[in-house]
Parts: C-alpha cells; sequence; structure tokens
C-alpha cells in the first residue's frame, strides 16, 4: 500500500513537500508518479520519474516549480511543491506502478490548498 503524508493550506508562492511511504511491494521496482485531481476535474498526470534513468516527466504546467524523489532504503517518494499558486489547488495521489506486469498502488490523496 502507499501511505501519504503532508498537504494542507499554503500561500500562494509558497512551498510544501507531500511523502509517500510505501509497503508490502518491493517498491524499488515499481515507477512511482505523482497526480492531481481539481474540484470538478479529471485526475491529471503532474510529475513521474523513470526507473532506469531517473529522468524526470512533468506537466508544463509546473514546469521549474514541481520536483519529485525518491529513497528506495526509505521506501518514499516525495513531491516537493515550490512557488506553488492556487491553480495547483487539488488533490493529490502518488502513484506506483510496475512496468512488467501493470500492477499499480495508489495513495489516499493528499489535500493542497493554496490560497491567501
Amino acid at each position: 500500500q502507499l501511505v501519504q503524508s503532508g498537504g494542507g493550506l499554503v500561500q500562494p508562492g509558497g512551498s510544501l513537500r507531500l511523502s509517500c511511504l510505501a509497503s508490502g511491494f518491493t517498491f524499488s521496482s515499481y515507477v512511482v508518479s505523482w497526480f492531481r485531481q481539481a474540484p470538478g476535474m479529471e485526475r491529471e498526470f503532474v510529475i513521474g520519474m523513470d526507473l532506469s534513468t531517473r529522468n524526470t516527466h512533468y506537466t508544463d504546467s509546473v514546469s521549474g516549480r514541481f520536483t519529485i524523489s525518491r529513497d528506495d532504503a526509505k521506501t518514499t517518494a516525495y513531491l516537493d511543491m515550490n512557488n506553488v499558486k492556487p491553480e495547483d489547488t487539488a488533490v493529490y495521489y502518488c502513484q506506483a506502478r510496475n512496468l512488467n506486469d501493470g500492477g499499480q498502488y495508489w495513495g489516499q490523496g493528499s489535500q493542497v490548498t493554496v490560497s491567501s
């Protein structure tokens, strides 16, 4: 399973870190990505990291502001959000996906609200 922590209310221009703790599977063999879902909108991909190259892929709106990282020893992935904007307000979800069999896990979601 994936258990998320972090999130909350942050002012525009501020920073926030979300964490995603994995258990019950071989975390190091799974690709990790972050998604978000704003009210009334579909869930969208935000940022992900290739397993072998550690190259990062992201949606244009978070370029230069959001960073994904992982610590396999701690079986934890992170989403660092900097210079946040009101349009970043959403429920954020981490996903771990196995490229071999397609199996995937989802975190429970973390509410992030950007407002002054």
